[in-house]
């Protein structure tokens, strides 16, 4: 009997180095023969392990070698500060700010010798955007907004939340260009509805204004304001590319287009060619709404802000858009190319 178990376990420990050496023969032969990586062509087998510590680099860099404020764009310490206050675990830190306090560009707030006392301070007084020139001005209470990030760029639970979460602190919240979806009203807060260049949200099949659905977004008591999107600080001059795997019926019902198809957001609105053009639209936009219209726009000189002031100047204060909202070039995106992210 004893005999037989020997002769049995040899046989499953022979089977075994036959699949082992029979799988690394495969994974040799595959690797010399494939033609898609230049690294497993010259060195079959190993070279795997590359692709391995370079997937397993992102963890290794941000949990022991990078330092709490090496990253971008938030580094530990600024992520740690949220997730702390997620928790309801407090803001509060020991031992002193790991802030480098002498890097050029470095917020600092000036201390006052003798502070207001906190029984005296009075709240920030509201601002009204709009006032005089639209039938439903907005009332803004706060001067710390969320701005445009749309739903698809991300997702159903973050845009819920953040919809919360601007109810809760009494700011508004901008819903980017990806048009209103259920989750941006399910907080019930204050909504900036951002116009892109595609018109997601307020327009026809073939991609022009859809006057309907924006007096029907107008109607909502939600939607506080409309910001006509011109550039954005992460890719300006650059229009966008959605790609029709991620045009879900959802997607598609919300933003007005085909399910299943690409879409294209061109460079630019078509309709505005000059600053005219654009004093035109928001004049339009504003009529048709009753509500607060801004401009949203990367500034890369002077001389646009030079000829709209000059615009508004010869034509009144009335064409004049209700707010301008300025993109700055480390501004986010969903999706932009680097180079103009980097140097833009």
């Amino acid at each position: 009997m004893d005999s037989i178990t020997t002769v049995f376990s040899v046989s499953i420990g022979v089977m075994v180095v036959v699949v082992l050496v029979a799988a690394i023969v495969f994974w040799y032969l595959r690797d010399i023969t494939q033609k898609q990586h230049a690294i497993l062509r010259n060195y079959p087998l190993v070279g795997h392990l590359r692709y391995f510590f370079e997937q397993m680099g992102e963890y290794f860099r941000q949990y022991f070698f990078l330092g709490d404020r090496e990253e971008m764009p938030f580094n530990r310490a600024t992520r740690g500060w949220v997730y702390r206050l997620a928790k309801d675990e407090g803001g509060t830190i020991g031992f002193g700010s790991t802030y480098h306090l002498r890097e050029p560009g470095a917020i600092i707030f000036v201390n006052s010798p003798f502070p207001t006392l906190t029984e005296d301070q009075l709240p920030t007084p509201a601002l009204t955007i709009g006032e005089g020139f639209c039938a439903q001005p907005f009332v803004a209470a706060s001067i710390m907004n969320i701005s445009g990030m749309s739903y698809g760029a991300i997702s159903r639970p973050a845009v819920t939340a953040l919809s919360r979460g601007a109810r809760v602190a009494g700011c508004w919240l901008n819903t980017g260009e990806g048009g209103v979806s259920p989750y941006h009203l399910e907080g019930e807060c204050d909504l900036v509805v951002q116009i892109g260049t595609a018109k997601y949200g307020v327009r026809h099949e073939d991609g022009r204004l859809s006057e309907p659905r924006l007096r029907e977004l107008a109607a909502m008591d939600s939607v506080r304001a409309f910001e006509l999107k011109l550039s954005q600080g992460a890719k300006p001059g650059k229009g966008g590319m959605l790609p029709g795997g991620k045009v879900t019926e959802e997607i598609a019902r919300i933003r007005g287009i085909a399910a299943g198809v690409s879409s294209i957001s061109p460079n630019r609105h078509p309709e505005i060619k000059d600053v005219h053009a654009l004093i035109d639209t928001v004049v339009r936009l504003r009529e048709l709404t009753g509500k607060p219209v801004g401009i949203k726009t990367a500034i890369g000189g002077w001389y646009f802000m030079s000829e709209l002031c000059e615009a508004i100047s010869l034509r009144g204060a009335g064409c004049a858009p209700d707010f301008i909202t300025v993109d700055g070039g480390e501004g986010g995106s969903g999706a932009a190319p680097q180079a103009l992210a980097d140097h833009m």
